[in-house]
């Protein structure tokens, strides 16, 4: 039972699903969203305030800017996607806390939250507060 419970908890630390995302962005918490897609993907739609760094671009250079105090959610299009699991692994190779969204954009979008971008789209109301 104990190495369910380690499981369980494991998921907890490097998992995050839209209504904590959500929540932690309303109570502005130090945290930074990551869309590791390519600019054109974030270009035509994302998660309000993230910012653009695809995957394949992760470096020390191109991440020196950025706080490693901060925590830093990953995502991309959804669970058919893995772009946010290796600019998760990216990121902590290179020192930073990171956490993956859960089912990405296209579950930020299922649960009603609005998206940024030129096809961009207003909340709507659905959200499940899980």
């Amino acid at each position: 039972m104990q190495e369910q419970i380690t499981h369980y908890e494991n998921k907890l630390k490097y998992e995050i699903d839209s209504w904590d995302l959500s929540e932690s962005m309303k109570n502005d918490e130090d945290i930074i969203t990551i869309d590791t897609r390519s600019p054109e993907a974030y270009a035509k739609e994302h998660i309000p305030t993230a910012i653009n760094i695809p995957h394949k671009t992760m470096s020390q250079e191109s991440t020196v800017h950025l706080d490693k105090n901060s925590l830093y959610i990953t995502y991309c299009d959804g669970i058919g996607c893995n772009a946010s699991t290796k600019g998760a692994l990216n990121m902590t190779k290179l020192g930073f806390n990171t956490k993956e969204l859960l089912g990405g954009l296209d579950w930020w979008e299922r649960d009603g939250y609005a998206t940024e971008g030129i096809e961009g789209k207003a909340s709507t109301d659905t959200v499940c507060g899980c």
